[in-house]
């Protein structure tokens, strides 16, 4: 009998710790998918828009409105399809983006927040995307199109995560939430010497208030040769109040056919100087992986996208992410991080590296934001054949 007790007390204590862990998992977890599928059933007064190259201004209406144009010069590919068919059908869909042309593809006031952008264009460093919110006149987001939606060196790998997905040919996705309280303005910038005669594009947006604690959505690209500068540095300047909430690293082996990652990722937060709070055990642990990136993967937090390539030639490319979704780096003052490039070399020591690395830092933050490093000249953007 007190054996039989024994047993059923056992069990009741061990039934109440597991269902303590699983609600006290809801509620940690709670912030995080609040804006996810708890929020689909809710109905309240949000107006949801959608730009296109149908709908510029993205007004409730004002869709497919195009009315064909023969006398065109410079039409955007397909644009003439749809001449014997007149008004709403399919007249305006792409955009042609001339070399040296910029285009805006948004500017709607708000308050709001950008869900979804969708584009195609020739995966070129060439394209450059800047986002200002609330009428600044330094970018909060300014980066090559391509390399903005985790693909790197201009190579299509797909990608299937959480906040950016990569289709078959080149279809590239974004959802990162994107709240501005005034204003938000897109812009595309056609660098190179040979126009776009197609870029396709959608932005999704939903027109609702914005609480007062949202911080901006930031992105910022940078790229260097790690025998000039190691630790390679992926973000810093940054002051203010915000998340970190993401990492995508375009990395070039230039230097060994060997092993490349054994660097640390470091996060120097809020006063940091020599030594960091947050200090990573290897490249290939901080993305998640272990031993080598054996093959490619895509998961909803990190992935390595492309398999390597290394069969005795350099250069061997890597497209590595990182999303901070359910972890993201809080700071309050201030940020700064880097990357070791490190490897093996003979007789089992470690060995710095001269390789390529360019990266995209994501993060949200209060405004007004430092102002980002001037971005490299499209000459010292393309990458390494």
């Amino acid at each position: 009998m007190k054996t039989t007790h024994f047993r059923f007390l056992k069990r009741s204590i061990l039934a109440f710790v597991c269902l303590s862990f699983l609600i006290s998992g809801c509620k940690t977890n709670n912030s995080f998918i609040k804006s996810g599928l708890t929020e689909l059933p809710l109905l309240d007064n949000t107006q949801t828009r959608s730009i296109s190259a149908e709908n510029m201004t993205g007004a409730k209406g004002m869709g497919g409105m195009a009315i064909p144009d023969p006398s065109e010069s410079k039409p955007a590919a397909s644009a003439r399809a749809a001449d014997s068919l007149g008004q709403g059908w399919k007249v305006r869909p792409f955009l042609r983006v001339n070399a040296g042309e910029t285009v805006t593809l948004m500017d709607v006031d708000g308050p709001g927040t950008i869900q979804h952008i969708w584009m195609v264009e020739g995966l070129s460093r060439a394209n450059v995307l800047r986002f200002y919110w609330d009428g600044e006149t330094s970018p909060s987001v300014e980066v090559p199109a391509p390399d903005f939606f985790a693909v790197g060196n201009e190579k299509f790998a797909r990608v299937n995560s959480a906040v950016i997905t990569v289709n078959p040919q080149n279809a590239l996705n974004c959802y990162w939430p994107m709240p501005f309280r005034r204003h938000a303005k897109i812009t595309f910038t056609n660098e190179g010497s040979k126009d776009l005669q197609l870029l396709a594009f959608q932005i999704t947006y939903a027109l609702k208030p914005v609480a007062k604690n949202t911080g901006y959505f930031h992105a910022q690209w940078r790229r260097a040769r790690t025998g000039v500068k190691n630790p390679y540095v992926i973000l810093d300047g940054v002051k203010g109040k915000g998340r970190y909430v993401g990492t995508f690293l375009s990395w070039t082996q230039m230097d060994s056919k060997g092993w490349f990652g054994e660097g640390e990722v470091k996060f120097y937060i809020d006063g940091d100087t020599k030594f960091p709070t947050i200090c990573g055990t290897g490249t290939e642990d901080y993305f998640l992986g272990s031993y080598g990136f054996a093959e490619a993967y895509s998961t909803a937090y990190s992935g390595t996208t492309i398999a390597s390539s290394d069969k005795g030639k350099l250069p061997n490319y890597w497209s590595l992410y990182r999303w901070h979704l359910p972890d993201p780096i809080c700071f309050n003052k201030d940020l700064k991080i880097t990357i070791q490039a490190l490897g093996w070399g003979p007789h089992g020591k470690y060995k710095l590296l001269d390789d390529d690395i360019a990266s995209v830092a994501y993060w949200y933050q209060n405004e007004p934001h430092q102002p980002f490093p001037e971005l490299l000249p499209l000459n010292l953007r393309k990458p390494n054949k």
